[in-house]
């Protein structure tokens, strides 16, 4: 199990076929259960994990960058930098929003600080910035690379056209080029990816890591009716999936999953890595108690039945 690893797109960066988030750092875990969360992963075989600058900002009393903190403290306890794929992001932190040339450099070095490391695995750009040229943009990524300080690039949240304008200026300008792609894509979230994103992720061969792949936990089941997200804390997130389709999802995904004998959540993050260039769902735990389910979907063979059954359940949920 704990040599399970993928290649991401043409990079040397090889990953376990999950992804650890780590939003949760500094939010809904404190930093002893974020420590036990990731020794956990850890020796599971995990070694790829995912932050952000920006995280988690939206706390009271957070300034952004706490994520980073706990990351990095952790990895330098654990000593084990070189043994980690650490991805984080830029363009949503207080102190540096957007993605000027200036501003990527400058928020490139916080995080690397916050890290506690010389260099950032992988490198994304967390949102489009239109108010900045992307060729700035493409430029001032390419120069981390070059510095030595990012080893790969990476696009979150980039529409299909602006992900093929950016590669184009990449390839004029002998600018590294993207290889991963970080969109919103789940079972109840499929449309976006599946009719735009897919098609530019194949042809540039990007690997592509879906986040909110549970959907704010509404794809572990735990959601069985209305009054089941009632006074929740991410309830915002499931809301629209509250209804005869969405919990109909929820069945189909529970016979697959007692078919199989593991949790709903399993089979959810399953189905992902069948689809076209997934190299891995991105899925966070609270808690160590929540990671076995998540990690057994690594393991987890869903037969075609299985697949069908579940694209014909979410199907009314497409949009």
């Amino acid at each position: 199990m704990g040599t399970q690893r993928v290649k991401v797109g043409n990079s040397d960066l090889e990953v376990f076929p999950l992804v650890l988030g780590g939003n949760t750092f500094g939010w809904t875990s404190d930093e002893a259960t974020s420590r036990s969360v990731l020794d956990e992963y850890a020796a599971a075989g995990g070694n790829f994990i995912d932050t952000a600058d920006v995280y988690s900002a939206w706390v009271p009393g957070n300034a952004g960058g706490e994520s980073e903190t706990i990351l990095g403290r952790w990895l330098a306890v654990r000593g084990n930098r070189d043994g980690m794929v650490i991805a984080t992001k830029v363009s949503q932190h207080p102190q540096y929003p957007g993605l000027s040339a200036a501003n990527v450099a400058a928020a490139a070095d916080e995080s690397l600080l916050r890290l506690g490391t010389d260099h950032i695995d992988l490198y994304y750009a967390h949102f489009d910035d239109r108010d900045t040229p992307l060729e700035e943009t493409a430029e001032a990524f390419d120069a981390l690379v070059k510095a030595g300080k990012v080893r790969a690039i990476g696009l979150s949240n980039y529409s299909a056209e602006r992900i093929e304008e950016w590669f184009g200026i990449a390839r004029e300008n002998g600018f590294a080029l993207p290889v991963a792609l970080e969109p919103h894509y789940n079972l109840v979230h499929r449309a976006d990816y599946e009719r735009t994103l897919q098609p530019v992720a194949e042809l540039e061969d990007m690997s592509v890591f879906p986040y909110y792949s549970l959907a704010s936990g509404f794809l572990t089941g735990k959601y069985r009716s209305a009054a089941d997200a009632q006074g929740k804390e991410r309830q915002g997130g499931v809301s629209d999936y509250l209804n005869e389709n969405g919990f109909a999802l929820i069945d189909a995904l529970a016979k697959v999953a007692k078919a199989h004998d593991v949790a709903i959540a399993s089979v959810s993050l399953a189905w992902l890595l069948r689809r076209p260039q997934v190299t891995a769902p991105i899925a966070s735990a609270r808690t160590p108690e929540q990671l076995p389910a998540l990690i057994a979907a690594t393991r987890l063979s869903l037969g075609d039945e299985d697949v069908a059954a579940l694209d014909e359940a979410s199907a009314p949920l497409m949009r």
